[in-house]
């Protein structure tokens, strides 16, 4: 009897440690966050569910390959599908209700894509080709197969289809620049954050009264000329267009190697992180409500008084930056320093304040940002160090609280928060 209890005994044992495992790695999308990070070294995209409270994180096994080098990603803002730069395509993934992921459908052929932005509403998809000509006349043709697009959009159906819209703006070069390189971009928003639990208004925007904008732009920042171009977008179609009033895409003067651009969720800031001269510009965009500088409601891009604002505490390199879901907060990733600057934003002019610490520590190469979007999590891949960093929000101040990073597959890229 006692050899047979031992024995049983054994196999409890081993159920329940099975058990702690798998409960280790269970993701439950009502306690659970989730973390998309892509493996260059390894072509795989890995997801790991985090606890909301503790923030303690665990891997999720069988992570999808991918056809190629995964890079920049970004997720629907119902957390649903996926989207991913993967090499010369763009790859969609449906996000199962487990934490693994699927691919949807073939990847869509795209020219050299780098960058991806989607609209806050998830119906269009904007894409950064890169180092590209472009027409002296009206675009015509969709983006896949033609060589002269620098931005290409797609309207995202159902399943996560992707259909390339074809442009209507006209660009033009001003004499002295070169053809243009389109490092990153981002859209004003078409949807304000909505109210917190019990009401809370965590945005100022959020309030009762406070309806969408009813137009949009796309700014892309190009790091060959230092400046950032200002494009229209039709709400309907997705289709570019010129700024209204305008007869070509307009270019407002940034600083040295403009990499990174975001935009304020409430509709009123954009900022751009310059590499070279290590500094952020922040503008006032010219929208529905019209400043004195502002003569018309034409997404034109004013400069905030101070700026351009200047990293510090020995940080270095500024490249992708995101303000938080409720426009409080910026943070910038420092890449040639491996750290994060942290500035709050002045909700009535726009301008930046070192915020408290105003670097925070990630690891080696630190290179693509995501941030929740209940301000809660914030996450850093370090391309080098083969690390994700993880960060605690607290929302009244924008200050991280670091937590232990994790190991990765080697060289990961693109991130993106559930």
């Amino acid at each position: 009897m006692s050899k047979r209890f031992a024995w049983l005994l054994g196999v409890v044992v081993l159920v329940s440690i099975g058990l702690l495992v798998a409960c280790g790695t269970k993701y439950s999308a009502s306690s659970d966050g989730l973390v998309l990070v892509g493996s260059q070294g390894s072509a795989v995209i890995q997801t790991f569910s985090f606890n909301l409270g503790s923030g303690h994180i665990s891997g999720i096994s069988n992570p999808p390959t991918t056809p190629g080098s995964p890079s920049a990603m970004v997720l629907d803002p119902a957390g649903a599908y996926a989207y991913v730069i993967v090499g010369s395509s763009i790859a969609a993934y449906k996000v199962n209700s487990n934490g693994t992921l699927t691919a949807v459908g073939s990847p869509v052929a795209d020219v050299t894509p780098v960058a991806l932005f989607m609209d806050a509403a998830g119906k269009f998809l904007f894409v950064a080709e890169g180092l590209n000509s472009i027409p002296q006349a009206p675009n015509s043709e969709p983006c896949p197969g033609s060589p002269l697009y620098g931005v290409c959009v797609y309207a995202i159906g159902s399943g996560a289809s992707l259909t390339a819209v074809p442009g209507t703006f006209t660009f033009n070069l001003p004499p002295g620049l070169q053809a243009p390189n389109f490092a990153a971009l981002a859209a004003t928003p078409t949807v304000f954050p909505s109210l917190g639990l019990n009401g809370v208004q965590n945005a100022v925007c959020s309030g009762a009264g406070n309806n969408p904008p009813t137009s949009e732009f796309l700014y892309v920042a190009d790091s060959v000329n230092n400046v950032v171009w200002e494009f229209g977008v039709d709400l309907s179609s997705g289709a570019l267009e010129n700024p209204p009033g305008q007869t070509e895409v307009k270019s407002i003067p940034a600083q040295s190697v403009p990499s990174g651009v975001a935009v304020d969720p409430c509709n009123r800031f954009v900022y751009v992180a310059n590499n070279l001269s290590n500094n952020v510009n922040a503008y006032t965009i010219c929208s529905a409500v019209l400043l004195p500088s502002c003569p018309a409601a034409d997404g034109t891009l004013v400069p905030v008084s101070g700026s351009p604002f200047s990293i510090s505490g020995g940080a270095n390199g500024p490249g992708p930056l995101v303000v938080d879901p409720f426009g409080n907060t910026l943070y910038v990733v420092d890449t040639d320093s491996s750290m994060l600057s942290v500035f709050r934003i002045s909700p009535v002019s726009g301008s930046l304040t070192p915020g408290n610490p105003a670097v925070v520590a990630t690891g080696a190469k630190p290179t693509s940002i995501a941030i929740r979007s209940d301000d809660s999590w914030l996450f850093v891949t370090n391309f080098t160090g083969a690390t994700l960093s993880q960060y605690s929000i607290t929302p009244a101040t924008g200050s991280l609280s670091p937590q232990p990073a994790i190991t990765t597959d080697n060289y990961p890229w693109g991130v993106a928060v559930k």
